[in-house]
């Protein structure tokens, strides 16, 4: 074994090429062929995929306002329609109220008609009368044998109502809007036959 290590030749310093003389390697660069350069996204994909999420962004925020707006114009609409149903409930119980039959007697009353405290039937069967006929007396009779309603107190009658042209008049006018030459004459009392009395 020392003979092999004998014979082995020394290296020669003088000999081995410089460290400093050795080329650097070369950078490589993997060129695609041209079907795949033409394959790539250019700048143009990339702004109109930009532009594109942009939209999207822009539309769902738009979407989310009118929304919202229209959740508060149904909140107000909410508020309007309990606001109206209050008001016809107060017109509803005014209408009940003036519709009661004490109601009805007093304005009759104020309107000139009277109560019949004799009043009369008629049998369809044959046509006969029963009972026997008398004109109304003119007394307030009629009106004191009902009960009171307290929810009438406080209530004007038909003829102390201000006399309004606007809305919520009435169709006929009140009766001093009545020309003179068009107010109803009284016809003439026919011979046998029942009296009435005279009403506006």
């Amino acid at each position: 074994m020392s003979d092999n290590l004998a014979r082995a030749p020394r290296p020669n310093w003088e000999s081995t090429p410089d460290t400093a003389s050795v080329p650097e390697p070369r950078h490589i660069e993997i060129v695609s062929p041209r079907s795949q350069r033409h394959a790539r996204p250019k700048i143009v994909y990339a702004l109109s995929a930009v532009t594109g999420v942009a939209a999207i962004v822009l539309a769902q925020l738009l979407l989310s306002v009118g929304i919202s707006q229209s959740a508060y114009e149904v909140s107000r609409l909410q508020a309007s329609q309990v606001e109206l149903g209050r008001t016809a409930e107060s017109v509803t119980e005014d209408l009940v109220r003036v519709s009661s039959p004490q109601s009805l007697a007093a304005n009759a009353e104020a309107l000139g008609m009277v109560t019949n405290s004799n009043p009369l039937f008629l049998r369809l069967s044959d046509g006969a009368v029963r009972g026997a006929p008398a004109s109304a007396s003119g007394s307030s009779a009629g009106t004191a044998s009902l009960v009171p309603n307290s929810l009438l107190v406080g209530v004007p009658l038909v003829t102390e109502l201000p006399q309004t042209t606007g809305q919520g008049a009435s169709l006929g006018g009140s009766p001093a809007e009545v020309p003179a030459a068009v107010a109803p004459v009284a016809p003439a009392a026919e011979p046998n036959a029942l009296p009435t009395p005279t009403t506006r």
